[in-house]
């Protein structure tokens, strides 16, 4: 019986935006499905298991055994061999990032509450040679609710995000050149002009609306996987949708009522789904 462990003092592994908003790949649905059920039982699962779920899924074996050969050569599992079969073991970076984006995952409800006219900016000049630079602020300022006014201006409605915005000009070296405001609005201008100009809510109202529309049914065939196609779909909500307080959406908003059904589908789905998990993926004896 063997474990391999990442080599002593390897960096932190980092997961890609599109693979945390829920990418449709093999690999997306991996993280998923480990963050689903893996997570919260023994932190362990089979391959045989992951094998079968993935299958379910449209996966073909190749692509499931590449896409756990990848995470694991990326520090996200360990795996150990228990004779002929391999159990794979989540790695504390894993656990920390399943667990943040479980978090992020079931707590996001839409607009936000209790808003009190606040704005966090971010004022920032980033090189057009500094392609890094540029794509890290991008996507994960976006993945944090940002919206962008162009010529390096964004802004969010949750000040409470400044010490993430911290961290992500640190992380992609341009604290130097950035410049950080708590202000608010003394009404001049459109707000709701304003708004549109940053964030693309026409296109998150469509998803929530495909969302409604496929998750509707209370009484699928598989709970198993319906579960894990329920979660894969949300997932990708908190990234692009900047969860703004109801005075600024329009009055259209279809947010509230896809969080509502996400709520009460996962909670009827999930017994049956955790006991079919379970048969798959018993302890190791």
């Amino acid at each position: 019986m063997t474990i391999s462990d990442p080599a002593p003092g390897e960096r932190a592994p980092t997961l890609s935006r599109r693979h945390a908003a829920g990418a449709s790949s093999a690999r997306g649905l991996l993280f998923t499905v480990l963050g689903e059920f893996a997570l919260v039982a023994e932190r362990t699962a089979w391959t045989s298991a992951l094998i079968e779920v993935l299958g379910q899924l449209g996966v073909d074996e190749k692509a499931t055994r590449q896409a756990l050969m990848r995470t694991a050569a990326d520090g996200w599992l360990r795996a150990e061999r228990i004779g002929r079969r391999t159990l794979w073991h989540l790695t504390p970076n894993a656990e920390r990032l399943l667990t943040d984006g479980a978090q992020r995952i079931y707590s996001f409800t839409g607009p936000a509450q209790g808003w009190d006219g606040t704005w966090l900016l971010v004022s920032v000049r980033v090189p057009e040679s500094d392609r890094r630079a540029r794509h890290l602020l991008r996507t994960r300022l976006s993945w944090a609710g940002f919206g962008s006014l162009g010529a390096g201006l964004w802004i969010s409605t949750h000040p409470e995000r400044e010490a993430e915005v911290a961290e992500v000009l640190r992380e992609a070296r341009i604290a130097d050149d950035a410049h950080v405001f708590i202000a608010t609005r003394p009404g001049i201008g459109d707000v709701r002009a304003m708004v549109q100009q940053a964030w693309d809510l026409v296109a998150v109202e469509e998803q929530y609306e495909d969302f409604i529309a496929e998750f509707s049914d209370p009484a699928r065939k598989n709970a198993l996987i319906d579960q894990i196609e329920l979660v894969h779909a949300w997932r990708r909500f908190p990234a692009i949708d900047p969860a703004l307080p109801r005075e600024l959406l329009p009055s259209r908003w279809s947010g509230v009522k896809a969080a509502t059904l996400f709520g009460q589908q996962h909670t009827a789905w999930a017994p049956a789904a955790r006991t079919a998990w379970e048969a798959l993926n018993p302890p190791r004896t």
